[in-house]
């Protein structure tokens, strides 16, 4: 846990904003994870920027959204805890085809708010169940959209609050991997998309009811759980091997999509990275192929406890 002395060095503005202990089991998509010694909203931009400079410069900072593609350990987390849903969340139209979103802005709301105005393509932004600031992290898509097609320009900061713009030709990136400048978060970004006067709603519900009809939604998960494998389907692996349906504790492979690990209530975090490991061991030895994870794993063990 963090000491004492180093909750005593911020300043009292955000000493007195600042919870303590706070279960990430509430901020997860998975309603797993043991508690965060410090978690904090930020109000905008400036305001993350002097709450990192009011940080004790070697605690550790994890940023998060909506919780989806984070699996948190059961003894929780050391450190600060960011979380920029509803906080960094202002999304504009600042040109004809351009829009300017936080990163706290969820996915969804980009999709379903450039429909209104007449921009796409944007529907996939409405099957990534997480906001802005993670897809831009992993260059997530949907339904053959990925997030940095439309990206123009950015705003990052970094863990000592100093804030930077910057463009897509700093980055490399490819599938589910973003490579940039490092130890900088993402608060912000430009989007351009063309002009698509007709209504694209019709559309964006045909593929949000596709989702629901061959994903879990409504069930206790991660988003997708692993990464495909070039010219492979991580799911197509999955049930190849036999797993869909597996069970450990309360987390089970989803009989509806088998690369969605699904909690039913009762898993621990310690039972969905045991399934995740035994997943990948299971299709190594089957197809000799090493299944990557497509969601963050982070914290700390309960002392006893293997994955």
């Amino acid at each position: 846990m963090i000491k004492v002395r180093e909750l005593n060095d911020l300043t009292p503005e955000f000493a007195a904003r600042v919870l303590r202990a706070v279960p990430m089991s509430r901020h997860t998509s998975w309603h797993v994870g043991g508690p965060a010694d410090l978690f904090f909203v930020p109000r905008n931009d400036g305001d993350l920027a002097a709450f990192l400079r009011a940080l004790p410069p070697d605690m550790p900072v994890l940023f998060v959204g909506l919780g989806s593609n984070l699996l948190v350990r059961d003894g929780g987390l050391r450190g600060a805890v960011v979380a920029i849903h509803g906080a960094l969340a202002t999304l504009e139209r600042v040109s004809a085809t351009r829009i300017e979103a936080g990163a706290g802005v969820p996915c969804a709301r980009i999709a379903r708010q450039c429909v209104k105005w007449g921009l796409g393509p944007a529907e996939f932004f409405a099957g990534i169940p997480g906001t802005l600031g993670g897809a831009l992290a992993m260059n997530a898509g949907a339904w053959g959209g990925e997030t940095w097609q439309h990206v123009r320009a950015l705003e990052t900061v970094d863990r000592g609050g100093t804030r930077y713009t910057r463009t897509p030709a700093e980055y490399r990136v490819g599938y589910r991997r973003v490579e940039g400048p490092p130890g900088e978060w993402f608060t912000r970004a430009t989007l351009e998309f063309e002009r698509k006067p007709a209504s694209r709603e019709n559309e964006m519900r045909e593929l949000l009811e596709r989702r629901r009809q061959t994903q879990p939604i409504g069930e206790w998960s991660g988003g997708s759980t692993f990464v495909n494998p070039p010219g492979e389907h991580a799911a197509r692996l999955i049930e190849s091997a036999g797993l869909k349906g597996y069970r450990i504790g309360g987390a089970a492979v989803s009989e509806k999509h088998a690369n969605f690990i699904v909690n039913d209530g009762t898993a621990s975090a310690a039972d969905i990275e045991a399934l995740i490991r035994h997943v990948q061991r299971v299709v190594q030895e089957k197809h000799g192929i090493a299944l990557e994870t497509e969601v963050r794993i982070v914290g700390e063990s309960v002392v006893g406890e293997t994955a």
